[in-house]
């Protein structure tokens, strides 16, 4: 707990004296509002994505099993918050199979919502929070740690791969397919059909344990309020929709020819997005779309929703599936899901390993993807005896599996 200790020292970063220390809820709200705000996503003057969290600072890491937020405030008279990071400790799946049927986990620390304030950037704010937040990864054990950025982000990449010690890792696709007035078609081949709780988390512990971020609290994901249900697509060899569910146990031991499983989270109760920036002309354009779609919706006009005022969105997680056909079963599962969220989501994304062999039939529109995201990991040299596997073997230099584990607490 040594670590720790030193949360609240304060440190003096090129001539700025900062106290590093713990999120106070009953008194830090409002300055970390006001350096999330101030910290937007997107290009100087274009069109930008911004994020409400609905009043609570740890919204994004609330709901994982330990959690922390950090704040760098200014010390003296006046003294502001301008900085801050959340991380999370969780336990899961390394994708390192030690023998048939059977996985490795590890522990590991995950590193999102790092912010300064444009008027204390360049002082070394970034990498003392970055610090701190591994060292109370240690303290919980933390083997490795992890963290996600755009690859056109160049200050992140210098910070975590150039200083801080990070590699990167995997790249996935997250893909985004807007909210119709209309309904997709999802394929007639397949049949959808809704899994119990209890189903749903034998199937993935059974056929998923072994996918890289897989986490050891599935049970939690699966029961917790945000989690809107899991589905399971089938497609038969007679493709007649025939199929007929008989219960988890023997789905497992004799599994259709192809099928595919999916699982969605209500991102809307944890933030809303708001993309600003937008000329008249485009907001106009994308308007008229939506007027059609809802008066013609037999036309299935692809309509853009109203991006512009602070919407809601769904995230599929948990995909996977086995058979020649499973590609089509996936299309439909996502199809699904976005009728689903009809009314209560203007957008449904999915993030996919960049060699998933299901991601070439998942619905979505490239103008609001991100084809290439960015994962960089690091090896912690405290918790777990320093990766904690005795033969040597390092996941950051592992090789990337086809498939990987998006947990959707920490979207």
């Amino acid at each position: 707990m040594g670590a720790m200790t030193t949360m609240g020292d304060e440190e003096e970063q090129a001539g700025a004296v900062v106290v590093i220390r713990k999120y106070d809820p009953e008194t830090d709200r409002e300055g970390t509002e006001a350096v999330d705000r101030e910290c937007e996503v997107g290009p100087a003057g274009g069109m930008s994505l911004h994020a409400d969290l609905l009043g609570d600072p740890v919204a994004r890491i609330r709901h994982s099993p330990h959690h922390l937020m950090l704040v760098a405030e200014t010390s003296g008279p006046g003294g502001r918050i301008v900085g801050l990071i959340r991380g999370t400790v969780k336990s899961v799946a390394t994708g390192k199979n030690t023998h048939p049927g059977a996985s490795n986990f590890a522990n590991v620390g995950y590193i999102l919502g790092l912010r300064v304030a444009p008027s204390h950037r360049r002082m070394g704010i970034a990498l003392l929070l970055v610090r701190r937040l591994e060292q109370w990864f240690e303290v919980m054990g933390a083997e490795y740690a992890y963290m996600a950025t755009d690859r056109s982000n160049e200050a992140s990449l210098r910070l975590f791969t150039g200083r801080c010690g990070y590699s990167k890792f995997r790249t996935p696709s997250l893909l985004v397919h807007p909210v119709h007035s209309h309904r997709l078609r999802p394929p007639r081949r397949a049949t959808v059909l809704r899994l119990a709780a209890g189903d749903a988390e034998r199937l993935y512990r059974r056929r998923f344990a072994h996918v890289e971020f897989f986490p050891a609290d599935i049970g939690a994901v699966l029961d917790n309020a945000h989690s809107r249900g899991t589905f399971l697509a089938i497609v038969d060899d007679k493709g007649d929709g025939g199929y007929e569910w008989r219960g988890v146990e023997e789905f497992l031991t004799s599994p259709p020819a192809s099928w595919a499983v999916a699982s969605a989270w209500d991102c809307g109760g944890v933030f809303r997005l708001e993309v600003r920036g937008a000329s008249r002309l485009r907001r106009g354009a994308a308007a008229a779309t939506r007027f059609l779609d809802r008066a013609a919706n037999w036309l299935r006009i692809p309509s853009v929703p109203d991006l512009f005022r602070p919407f809601a969105g769904w995230f599929v997680y948990g995909l996977g599936g086995d058979g020649r056909d499973a590609a089509v079963a996936a299309e439909a599962l996502f199809a699904s899901i976005v009728n689903m969220a009809r009314g209560a989501a203007a957008a449904v994304a999915v993030e996919v390993a960049a060699m998933d062999p299901l991601r070439g039939r998942i619905p979505h529109w490239r103008r609001l993807s991100c084809a290439e995201d960015l994962w960089c990991m690091k090896r912690l040299g405290g918790g777990g005896g320093g990766g904690g596997h005795a033969d040597g073997w390092d996941w950051v230099r592992s090789v990337p599996g086809s498939s990987i584990f998006v947990d959707p607490r920490e979207v």
